[in-house]
């Protein structure tokens, strides 16, 4: 193709953009041109398409030419379909319009005799393939694969596309295929065994109760491949037959429990005792020598994943101490990590602990990589023999850490300190300390951690008072140790008041000093500090007082608003209400340390399955290796209310995560109708569920089986909801289930906390826990489906009272402070007007109605006494939002004028639609 030539070459002697744009635009005029005229030979488009591909490969813009490059694919000559081909991968994407024009000719090419035209569609569908391509081609490309008749190279294509269609299109892989594909694992040709391997893998790791068979098939072509070394020269690697398809196949076996047949064993015992013989020379070639480290490191891994095999443990557990302390940073670096799976799952340490001082050594690496491994090696290998020593060792080292880890080291320190602290006073001290040295890296789960433990236990909170003060009259004072401080002294400062040093009046100045240097949130925990010392010191009342007058006339609004209503609180004529208020804050909740999510976030989620985690079977602290519960100052996992009452579940007291819920769903059919969503609500759903709105707790629902009880609490952006199943009939129901419908987690996140049990006898009673967080403003109530056994399968589809209000909390506000902030918000879209009729006007009813959906209802503030005036705060993940209401009931005509404004325009209509609901129509009581 003269023509092409010489066109590249006049672009590239081109010395200025504006003479190669010059003459890119004067060949793309000439090639419209040729293009509209028509009656082209297969040569002018092949050369003409050409020139457009380079164009294109070169940044600028070509929009047009597609036409003329699918028209190529039906070329008959190999060299016109090549670069139709090339020109569709390039110019085409999975949402172009023209895509769906070139489907059937890849199918015609897919089913040709021809195998290189078998590539070109597979390259083609590999590269641009839509859903809709990989929906019509995928049983094509299977075809392709399975054939006994297709070349090696194809079936290798085939696979590999297969492979990337499936990670588009899961659904597309139709179980029955799973035989079929396994068994072309057995194929003589490496590069296919490589390719089907691939796949295998991926598909095994998404559904491995299908693909079982391939566990077999992997340890029997290893056993082939090492021992019996069946395989063509031509995939050695430097004297390391196949070590890609070795490393597969190892992978593959760790994505499976281990097999309990002694062959299939023993099959996978002879494959590790020869690739662990023959690393016991390190080759002096580097390329050897990788590709035998990649070998030996991935069969480390499935030796610790065996679990079983005690002989092959002692020569690893050997080797890898040598490897953590080789020169080369890859291989120090591979050593860690698979002594931190040894230390996950290995059941003694010992042999780890012989290399206690390398690995601490590892902290200083010049690396940073192998400096984070060590760091989750030494959090995987700790316990109560050595967390002392490792956790001094961690803070030594925090001083000098990189910016890059400090937050993950502040967070293992914690978990290691709480997990495995027998003393009070270490507890305390290290936790002080790592503030101390690192809080700026210290994220809030630490420091909202530590005040939970030393609430819940009472042999804590004097050591804590003490020395929590001491670092608050200390010069330099992180603001964190200030939060503790405020939070530890306003509820335990009295039990020291009587040590030296600690009077009230002092740890009022300690506070105190601090104040101006705090940031707003800190400042107003002082606050709350220090009206909880006008209950407990009346002694020092005075300059709390004063220091509240000082503080009321700040510019800051929030912190205002809370001096003045302390104050006011505080020189009320009588102390009843203060005592109230600020009476001692009861025990937490029970629940999982926050500080474990905290390190799951920071890991991310991994792009290959792990068959293992750093946090280990114990993760939980509290629970040695061997399953052992110790003493520990954490708390379980169980959640329960402030009561005490906890959430029975079926499953000894261990409540399942979410993902352990969804794991007990059946996800398969994609078609399945979603019988917990609110298209399938049962007949009696709604009396319930509108009694429920506005009270905290009653009956959900009730027949002649069953009866549902509720009971909710809501704090701040997050709600408990714990309902109550008894039996009412006289006989056992079994298979009790209950499924949660789908909700947007974007605005409402569900956990469940406990799960009823199976089986509910005669007159008993069963519960489950959930967690509802409202992520941001949400329109529509969670539903929940209860199915059961009672003679025949019984079901209901419930909606759960869980509204937008049920987040708000009533506040206080003047009639200035009002009318100002009612200015502030304005009208639309802030706002929302509606006149209605009432079914009650009288203003019992009214105000009743307006306490159930949580406003304020503020006194003194309209103009007319007949109208209500009200206030609230709505309390999301996102923010708080400011909600105001004006009612304006008209007696004569049993009309109600109902305005709504919110700092948040998504907030008002919400609002007025459940208001408006309840307001037109009789509900139950």
């Amino acid at each position: 193709m003269r023509g092409l030539v010489s066109f590249i070459a006049d672009l590239r002697n081109a010395r200025a953009r504006e003479l190669e744009e010059k003459r890119i635009n004067k060949e793309l005029a000439n090639i419209r041109g040729k293009f509209k005229q028509g009656n082209l030979t297969g040569y002018d488009k092949k050369k003409y398409v050409c020139k457009l591909l380079y164009i294109y490969i070169l940044g600028w813009n070509v929009d047009f030419g597609h036409l003329e490059a699918v028209n190529l694919i039906s070329a008959n000559k190999y060299s016109e379909k090549q670069i139709g081909y090339l020109a569709v991968t390039l110019f085409l994407h999975e949402q172009h319009e023209v895509l769906h024009l070139v489907v059937n000719s890849i199918r015609k090419d897919l089913a040709d005799h021809n195998e290189l035209n078998n590539c070109l569609a597979l390259h083609a569908i590999a590269n641009v393939g839509s859903k809709e391509m990989a929906e019509a081609l995928c049983g094509d490309v299977h075809r392709l694969l399975v054939s006994p008749a297709s070349k090696p190279f194809v079936k290798k294509k085939a696979a590999l596309t297969l492979l990337r269609l499936y990670r588009k299109v899961p659904n597309i892989v139709q179980p029955e295929w799973n035989e079929r594909i396994v068994a072309i694992m057995d194929d003589p040709d490496m590069g296919v065994a490589l390719s089907v391997t691939s796949l295998v893998m991926t598909l095994a790791q998404d559904d491995p109760e299908t693909y079982k068979g391939s566990y077999v098939k992997a340890a029997q072509k290893l056993r082939n491949l090492i021992n019996d070394q069946d395989y063509s020269g031509d995939y050695v690697y430097y004297n390391v037959p196949c070590p890609w398809l070795q490393v597969k196949l190892l992978r593959l076996l760790q994505y499976f429990p281990p097999s309990q047949d002694t062959h299939i064993r023993q099959l996978i015992r002879d494959s590790l005792q020869a690739i662990l013989d023959t690393a016991m020379e390190t080759p002096k070639n580097v390329q050897q020598n990788n590709a035998q480290n990649a070998v030996l490191f991935e069969a480390i891994n499935l030796i610790i994943h065996l679990e079983t095999e005690r002989e092959l443990m002692v020569q690893i557990s050997t080797r890898l101490g040598k490897f953590i302390g080789s020169r080369e940073t890859n291989v120090r670096y591979l050593g860690l990590a698979a002594m931190t799976h040894l230390a996950v799952m290995a059941d003694t340490l010992d042999p780890i602990k012989k290399h206690q001082d390398l690995i601490i050594g590892s902290l200083r690496d010049r690396d940073i990589t192998v400096r984070r491994q060590g760091l989750d090696l030494l959090y995987s290998m700790c316990d109560s023999s050595n967390s002392q020593k490792i956790v001094h060792e961690l803070l030594k080292y925090l001083q000098s850490a990189d910016y890059a880890i400090r937050e993950e080291m502040v967070l293992k320190i914690a978990i290691l300190t709480e997990k495995y602290a027998t003393d009070v006073k270490w507890y305390v001290d290290i936790s002080m300390r790592l503030i101390a040295m690192a809080g700026d890296h210290v994220s809030d789960e630490v420091w909202q951690r530590i005040i939970q433990i030393v609430t819940n236990n009472d042999e804590l909170q004097v050591y804590a008072a003490q020395n929590t003060l001491q670092y608050c009259k200390a010069d330099h004072c992180h603001e964190t140790l200030v939060k503790i401080g405020s939070y530890i002294l306003g509820e335990f400062g009295h039990l020291i008041a009587d040590h030296e040093g600690c009077s009230p009046i002092e740890q009022f100045m300690a506070l105190q000093a601090k104040f101006n240097s705090c940031s707003p949130n800190t400042r107003a925990m002082i606050l709350s500090a220090f009206v909880k010392f006008i209950n407990l010191f009346p002694e020092i009342k005075p300059q709390l007082l004063q220091a509240f007058q000082t503080y009321s006339h700040t510019l800051d609004s929030e912190l205002q608003q809370r001096a003045c209503e302390y104050l006011a609180l505080a020189t009320m004529p009588s102390d009843d209400l203060l005592r109230t208020v600020c009476d001692e804050m009861p025990p937490f909740p029970e629940r999982a340390s926050a500080l474990l999510s905290r390190l799951d976030k920071r890991q991310g989620p991994m792009g290959d399955k792990r068959t293992w985690s750093v946090a280990g079977k114990d993760g939980m602290p509290g629970v040695e290796r061997g399953g052992t519960l110790r003493r520990t100052f954490s708390s379980g996992p169980s959640a329960t209310l402030a009561n005490g009452s906890s959430g029975a579940n079926g499953t000894n007291g261990v409540a399942k995560t979410p993902i352990e819920e969804l794991a007990g769903l059946d996800l398969s059919a994609g078609v399945t109708p979603n019988l917990a969503s609110a298209v399938h609500l049962s007949p009696d759903w709604e009396p319930g569920y509108n009694r429920l709105l506005l009270k905290p707790e009653g009956i959900l629902y009730e027949d002649t089986q069953i009866q549902i009880g509720l009971r909710s609490e809501y704090r701040g952006e997050v709600g408990c909801i714990i309902l109550y199943f008894t039996n009412k009939s006289s006989v056992a129901i079994q298979s009790f289930t209950t499924t949660l419908g789908d909700a947007s987690a974007e605005q409402l996140k569900t956990e469940t906390r406990s799960l009823p049990n199976t089986t509910v006898h005669s007159g008993t009673q069963t519960q489950q826990m959930i967690i509802f967080e409202a992520k941001t403003v949400f329109t529509e109530s969670p539903t929940i489906r209860v199915s059961y056994m009672a003679g025949s399968l019984q079901a209901l589809t419930l909606k759960l009272p869980v509204a937008l209000h049920k987040y708000m909390d009533g506040a206080v506000l003047s009639a200035e402070e009002f009318f100002k902030r009612w200015k502030q918000i304005g009208s639309a879209p802030r706002e929302s007007q509606q006149i209605f009729q009432s079914y009650d006007i009288s203003p019992e009813y009214t105000r009743q109605m307006l306490q159930g959906f949580k406003w304020g209802i503020l006194e003194g503030v309209d103009a007319n006494p007949k109208n209500f005036v009200g206030a609230t705060v709505l309390h999301t993940s996102a923010g708080k939002s400011g909600c105001l209401l004006r009612l304006e009931p008209n007696s004569e005509n049993k009309m109600y004028r109902l305005t709504i404004r919110a700092t948040d325009e998504a907030v008002p209509p919400v609002l007025m639609r459940y208001m408006e609901e309840r307001l037109t129509k009789a509900w139950p009581s």
